[in-house]
């Protein structure tokens, strides 16, 4: 078998397609002298053009705009362009119609972690090359987690209209509110899923993790009397407190060549690291007792600095989101209105919120009219890019003597880690055509 001991030969780790990730990307690691000489996650799928998109469309079309930029996590594009347009108009939401955007995030964060959880992630963890395969030895386990994405699909129906790009959020509220009995059957399945999610939290924390620290700039959300998933402050482990509106001077996003979506960065540190493993460190007092409890119980409580542990994270946010959606539905009231009244004013607009990937931002400029005459969108994926380079050249490096289809493998994982959403990052680039 060949390895990488041979430190007077240059080796290349060469992924055309990256297997088991939401769009089309692939990898490059080169060698040379015992030494990692270049790294590259290249984004190659075409660009998408949504920010264009939006120019001149009118501000109430932005939610269903870009809740087609994701199918898998449309609720997060639709929660972040919502809160922009509010912000720009002045409009603030709260009582039971915030309780369900909560709602709401709560389905998507279940159905998208289960589905990276047992279908992308935890076969790399077991040795199986998907998990077709893995199904043929764990057929349980497998459909346990089919279990619980059918149930975060489901409450994102029940609320939002339908399973995906969903058609019930508008500025201000909700078209349509549910009435308490439309929650009865989705109750009891979330229950279940609940305890699943208890299970899926001590299984993964079972799972064999290689031996890989990072000391990360973590960048996350935080609220100060919620696990947050809307609103909050932009923090980090290094001190960083901001407002949501000073983003872009803190974070400068720029475009490497060899990739079809922007590399976003801190101005003066560079690198930094976004998703449940980020939110996981930084907030993790403000989590439910019982999502502490099975963290405690699987021996995972924070901080955690090893990425491929992000598996446990997911997890313990999963537990977490079916908790909170069983408090919100026992306690939901409809209120007497399914969206506030507001003004269409000009202005600029700002919106964050956490996808289950991590922090999405969204920023706009609204007209006279309530046309918007400038958009800017930031996917979690294009924020953490930079970060996944980074591990790919530390894991290399510090593994340089594996078996190169082993190495290859570990660093197809390295990126899975992140979950990256490669189509929800290319819609960047601007279109230039030379006459």
């Amino acid at each position: 078998m060949e390895t990488m001991k041979n430190k007077g030969r240059g080796r290349t780790i060469k992924v055309d397609y990256l297997a088991r990730v939401e769009g089309e990307g692939s990898l490059l690691v080169k060698t040379k002298n015992g030494q990692v000489d270049d790294v590259k996650f290249k984004i190659f799928e075409p660009p998408r053009f949504f920010e264009a998109f939006l120019r001149g469309r009118k501000y109430s079309e932005a939610p269903d705009i870009t809740a087609r930029i994701c199918g898998i996590c449309p609720v997060a594009y639709q929660m972040s362009s919502v809160h922009s347009i509010e912000n720009a108009f002045g409009v603030k939401v709260d009582g039971q119609l915030r309780e369900l955007r909560r709602l709401l995030y709560c389905g998507e964060w279940i159905e998208s972690h289960a589905l990276h959880v047992y279908m992308l992630h935890a076969p790399d963890f077991l040795g199986y090359d998907d998990a077709i395969q893995l199904a043929k030895d764990h057929g349980d386990t497998v459909q346990r987690g089919l279990r619980m994405k059918k149930t975060g699909n489901d409450l994102v129906a029940v609320l939002a209209g339908r399973e995906i790009h969903p058609i019930n959020v508008k500025i201000g509220g909700f078209y349509k509110l549910p009435q308490k009995k439309d929650f009865a059957e989705i109750l009891e399945k979330l229950k279940r899923a609940r305890d699943e999610s208890y299970e899926t939290v001590l299984w993964t924390a079972t799972l064999p993790f290689p031996d890989f620290e990072y000391d990360y700039e973590f960048v996350a959300l935080s609220h100060p009397n919620e696990y947050s998933f809307n609103e909050g402050r932009l923090i980090s482990n290094t001190g960083l407190n901001i407002d949501i509106r000073e983003y872009e001077l803190v974070f400068h996003e720029m475009h490497a060549a060899y990739s079809n979506a922007l590399q976003s960065t801190m101005k003066g540190k560079g690198a930094y690291f976004v998703g449940p493993l980020a939110r996981y460190n930084l907030n993790f007092d403000k989590l439910s007792p019982l999502a502490k409890q099975a963290a405690k119980e699987a021996k995972a409580e924070p901080p955690i600095l090893n990425p491929f542990k992000s598996i446990i994270a997911r997890s313990v946010e999963t537990l977490y989101a079916c908790d909170e959606a069983i408090r919100i539905i026992e306690n939901y009231e409809p209120p007497e209105k399914a969206a506030v009244d507001y003004d269409v004013r000009p202005g600029f607009g700002f919106g964050c919120t956490e996808a289950p990937r991590g922090i999405l931002y969204h920023r706009y400029l609204i007209g006279d009219n309530g046309l918007i005459k400038d958009a800017k969108i930031v996917p979690p994926t294009s924020q953490n890019q930079r970060m996944i380079e980074s591990d790919l050249r530390n894991f290399v490096t510090a593994n340089i003597n594996l078996p190169k289809q082993d190495l290859t493998l570990r660093c197809e994982q390295v990126i899975r880690n992140y979950d990256p959403c490669i189509s929800c990052a290319t819609h960047f680039l601007k279109l230039e055509i030379s006459e």
